[in-house]
């Protein structure tokens, strides 16, 4: 994602936007509230996310209320953004990342995927150094979609097992495609 920031692409975080939406006057905070109860929240009434972690990455119906109760608006959130981008000078496209694009209910409709992938020891390891125990982060992997079967369906992949630079490349090969793709579509 910051490799496509660097060469100047709008850039829309799904992650950011389900913290907003989940932060105190956020439209999911009294969601969260009224079904998780007010342990899932710290002093200052901001969710715990480490404890709501602790609980959906254990329980399948857990994690499907939460997402029922998050993603709607992190999607209405996505279609504004792109309805604030069209009107930008010089973008042919924005890129939206959402990690869990495959594993949502409605994942929407986008004109290209790309997945970033890597192998499923780094990504354990990536995973790990987010604070979580082994068991932690296996169990946060085992609720999405295998890699090899985003790869499978994904437009272009960008593997980041190697060097910053073979990233980077990669990054510059698929931006310069989709402006080619997009300035053909208009």
């Amino acid at each position: 994602m910051a490799q496509f920031r660097a060469l100047g692409f709008p850039i829309a975080d799904a992650d950011q936007l389900a913290h907003s939406a989940m932060a105190p006057k956020g439209p999911a905070w009294q969601p969260i509230r009224d079904h998780f109860g007010i342990e899932m929240f710290d002093k200052h009434g901001t969710v715990d996310r480490q404890k709501l972690g602790m609980l959906v990455f254990g329980n399948d119906s857990a994690r499907l209320t939460l997402n029922n109760i998050v993603h709607p608006h992190v999607r209405a959130s996505i279609e504004e953004w792109f309805t604030d981008i069209e009107g930008l000078p010089n973008h042919k496209f924005g890129v939206v990342a959402i990690p869990l694009y495959y594993e949502s209910s409605r994942p929407g409709k986008f004109d290209r995927i790309i997945v970033t992938a890597c192998q499923a020891g780094r990504q354990l390891a990536r995973v790990k150094a987010r604070g979580l125990t082994t068991l932690q982060a296996k169990r946060r992997i085992e609720t999405q979609m295998p890699t090899a079967q985003k790869v499978l369906l994904a437009d272009y992949t960008i593997w980041t097992d190697g060097l910053p630079t073979d990233t980077n490349r990669r990054v510059r090969v698929i931006s310069d495609e989709l402006v080619d793709l997009a300035e053909t579509s208009t």
